[in-house]
């Protein structure tokens, strides 16, 4: 080969590793790590949270969103500040401040994502007739069913609402899931009972009840209208601003939650439910997802 055909494979080979270079430098931009997200379990984070993780592999391009499930609201807020977890979008406030107190130098707080007002008590079917905590004991309610332990409520309710207001109820402590179960039969049933009721959740649509009235102040700034929001690691926006411009921007209003939550019953399934209803409501998502693919670009 002469000194002409020599420099010419060189520069061929020169060009060939650029190129592959370049290749791989593209192909690694458009990986994407896992992302982990936490879940309290509760209706509504089940339902933005498989939303989240379906909008984000399929129409991001994301190799895997992790739901990550705990029945401690504490414990997903110690998650996303240490990074175990990049986020938990089920954050209600005030009502979960002390949680936040605790993790606020680690983590960075969302706008709120629900446009709506919230609603958060104990709770009775209206054929019971009552409309104040202070009415309980001249029912035949024996019970206060509960949900997760380590929750607002759950500590509140033993420690202020029991011991204010004299009540003779017992507050049983279960899952989520668990509490709705019991308050599907015993509500069939015409029962006297009592429970935690909260809104936005499908048992408003589904049950006719009341939330309790609480004159003596027993449940403090719990039954205040709430905002629910997202909170992500401090480290989030610049170590996947894919994802935490997709948070930022998602939005959801009552009509909207509760459409959701009910695809997800009628289909008995989460991810297939919520993969419904994002492709039944393009012009709700499509904005979320632009502001996602913004930031990958910018």
């Amino acid at each position: 080969m002469d000194r002409g055909g020599r420099l010419l494979r060189a520069k061929l080979l020169a060009l060939s590793l650029v190129l592959g270079a370049l290749a791989a430098g593209c192909a690694g931009s458009m990986q994407n790590e896992e992302l982990v997200i936490g879940d309290i379990g509760w209706d509504e984070n089940i339902a933005i949270a498989n939303l989240t993780k379906v909008l984000l592999e399929d129409d991001l391009g994301y190799d895997e969103v992790r739901l990550k499930q705990t029945d401690s609201v504490r414990d997903l807020f110690q998650g996303v500040s240490t990074g175990e977890m990049n986020a938990f979008q089920d954050v209600w406030m005030p009502q979960q401040k002390v949680y936040l107190g605790e993790v606020e130098d680690q983590v960075e707080q969302l706008d709120s994502w629900y446009r709506g007002t919230t609603r958060y008590s104990i709770a009775t079917p209206s054929y019971m007739g009552i409309t104040s905590i202070d009415q309980l004991n001249g029912t035949g309610a024996k019970e206060i069913l509960g949900i997760e332990p380590d929750v607002d409520i759950m500590e509140a309710i033993p420690d202020s609402v029991i011991p204010e207001y004299g009540l003779e109820q017992r507050l049983v402590q279960s899952s989520t899931q668990g509490m709705l179960a019991e308050v599907d039969n015993r509500y069939d049933n015409r029962e006297e009972f009592a429970f935690v009721a909260w809104s936005p959740h499908w048992m408003n649509q589904r049950y006719d009840f009341e939330y309790l009235d609480d004159p003596k102040g027993a449940l403090g700034d719990l039954t205040q209208s709430a905002e629910i929001l997202t909170i992500v690691n401090e480290d989030l926006q610049e170590d996947d601003p894919v994802a935490y411009a997709f948070m930022d921007a998602l939005t959801l209003d009552e009509e909207q939650l509760n459409d959701l939550e009910s695809t997800i019953n009628e289909l008995g399934d989460p991810l297939e439910g919520a993969r419904r209803w994002a492709r039944e409501n393009p012009d709700i998502v499509e904005p979320w997802v632009e502001a996602a693919e913004r930031a990958r670009g910018s």
